[in-house]
């Protein structure tokens, strides 16, 4: 068994940014990656928009992988194994994988970083009615068979959700020659960034229908069409208005869940609300030495927050290795009026600021966001227009924190 002081699980975006951030504390890292090469969903994503905040300029996504790929790959204190599948974590930090080329990996770590990312729904997950023909892919599936295996998946397209994602290959399946006929939300707002609704639907004059579904599909096959309806202010579809529209292609961008079975029924406290780990302000979990960041932790919509959190996270990772976190008193941080959740969940008593994101659980325009603690505002911050599709963040002043904190919004 070889021993790292920081082992960290998944070399995406965040896996990359903890080991670099491990690397400044001087600790050894290893990465355990099961795919062929580092750089996880990025490399499939060849739009640009990515480092605008981390890097101050515009980059692909492959581009973005890549910067942190060659940091990582050129540090000789990282230890990199790729196609190694993690099979068990235990409490006491021994992560155990397989993998072609080593065999069986058997690791102990002076701390473990979470980030191995997240998954899409499928038509299972959101039970599809319908045969189950060809022609039905969630929309990151479609992007990989577009962009990395160089397949067009269809000519007639129908887009169900209006995630980022599926705003995105919305507009790829433009370019590539289909024809996206509609895409539909379910809530009466999008969940994707307005940047991508305005790039990527309206500059081609795609249509957005919000509060919207596919009720049912066709085809046996192929799939030769979908049937959509309205929904009522419960969800429901009103099947009086039900219309079919014939396609060839049907794309799920119906929301993406942290990958975290790999610590399923352990004892780290998860959320029922962002289905990832509860944190403090170092993305420790409640299983001391095990950190979580990045979408594992909860699905972030800027890979630029990615790395900032796991950069956080795996700069911790290494200081609880080397005994350097103090173990100071800890304050829950709770939500109020508009949020639907903050994160971290705990903060420690002390000096120094933090930041508490947030997303907020419906539009709302000309709000104040709130944190107060014990009734006590610490901070406010005056804002125009607040989107569930968009992560915000309130930053305080920790030496004023006197018990637990609330994040609310206020007229």
């Amino acid at each position: 068994m070889k021993h790292f002081d920081v082992v960290i699980i998944g070399g995406g975006p965040a896996g990359m940014a903890a080991a670099i951030g491990a690397r400044e504390q001087g600790a050894s890292v290893a990465i355990l990656e099961r795919d062929v090469r580092l750089g996880g969903i990025l490399n499939q994503c060849i739009h640009n928009g990515f480092g605008l905040h981390y890097f101050g300029e515009e980059l692909t996504g492959p581009e973005y992988a890549e910067r942190f790929r060659k940091k990582v790959l050129s540090d000789s204190g990282i230890k990199v194994y790729l196609e190694a599948m993690v099979l068990s974590l235990t409490e006491d930090r021994v992560v155990t994988a397989v993998s072609p080329t080593e065999g069986l990996i058997e690791l102990s770590a002076g701390s473990v970083v979470l980030a191995m990312g997240c998954r899409e729904r499928s038509a299972g997950a959101i039970g599809l009615i319908g045969t189950r023909p060809a022609g039905i892919y969630t929309a990151g599936m479609a992007q990989r068979l577009s962009n990395v295996d160089g397949f067009l998946v269809g000519k007639e397209v129908v887009i169900l959700g209006s995630g980022d994602i599926g705003l995105i290959m919305a507009r790829r399946m433009t370019s590539e020659g289909a024809k996206v006929k509609l895409v539909m939300e379910l809530m009466p707002f999008s969940s994707g960034l307005k940047r991508n609704i305005v790039q990527c639907l309206q500059d081609y004059d795609i249509p957005l229908r919000y509060s919207t579904t596919v009720t049912r599909v066709t085809g046996k096959e192929r799939l030769t069409g979908v049937y959509v309806a309205p929904v009522d202010d419960k969800l429901q579809p009103i099947l009086e208005k039900e219309e079919y529209i014939s396609c060839d292609t049907l794309l799920l961008s119906v929301g993406l869940i942290p990958e975290n079975d790999l610590i399923a029924g352990s004892a780290i406290e998860m959320s029922r609300i962002t289905s990832g780990a509860v944190v403090d302000e170092y993305r420790q979990t409640s299983v001391p030495g095990i950190f979580s960041a990045g979408n594992v932790l909860h699905v972030h919509d800027l890979v630029d927050n990615v790395s900032e959190e796991a950069y956080v996270a795996g700069t911790a990772a290494a200081k609880y290795a080397r005994g350097a976190i103090e173990d100071t008193p800890c304050m829950q941080v709770t939500t109020g009026t508009g949020v639907r959740y903050a994160l971290p969940q705990r903060i420690h008593k002390g000096e120094g600021t933090v930041r508490l994101y947030f997303r907020v659980d419906k539009v709302y325009r000309g709000m104040t966001v709130t944190a107060r603690s014990e009734g006590v505002l610490l901070k406010k911050k005056k804002t125009m227009v607040l989107a569930p599709g968009e992560m915000q963040y309130i930053e305080i002043d920790k030496s004023l924190v006197m018990g637990d904190v609330c994040v609310a919004l206020e007229e």
